[in-house]
């Protein structure tokens, strides 16, 4: 049985006739499956599990498929990914990331924040897609 965030990326693939190969559909799978984000090498590890052999670009490729389509995020700071909690596209997110515990909770600003979007103004700038990294402790590690 596929999962909410299965049957949105088939129908997205559909619609958009994107080709939807087993190894984007089982990376997919693996990190909307994973309570915490998952690092690329781990990822590949898992996806060994499902497809024979996969070499590193299988994986990469995939990643890289589902993270241009808003489908996953990647956490810069742990240098890993996560599936998208959101039921909709947006270009931006916030992700509160626990020091102790590891959790990361995402958040949405739909837009870019006021201030961001007048100094980008100011310097010709137009921004595409962002992310706003906060550390700190979860309430459940308080």
């Amino acid at each position: 049985m596929n999962t909410l965030l299965e049957k949105k990326a088939i129908k997205f693939c559909e619609e958009n006739k994107h080709r939807l190969s087993l190894p984007r559909l089982e990376v997919l799978k693996i990190i909307g499956a994973s309570k915490k984000p998952m690092k690329a090498y781990e990822i590949l590890e898992k996806l060994a599990e499902k497809i024979a052999n996969p070499k590193p670009p299988t994986a990469y490729r995939a990643i890289d498929f589902w993270l241009k389509h808003n489908f996953i995020h990647r956490i810069e700071s742990l240098n890993s990914y996560a599936a998208c909690s959101a039921e909709h596209f947006h270009n931006g997110s916030h992700f509160m990331i626990c020091d102790d515990c590891g959790d990361v909770i995402e958040s949405h600003s739909l837009e870019v924040p006021e201030l961001l979007r007048r100094n980008t103004k100011e310097v010709s700038f137009v921004p595409k897609k962002w992310n706003l990294e906060i550390t700190g402790t979860c309430k459940k590690c308080i």
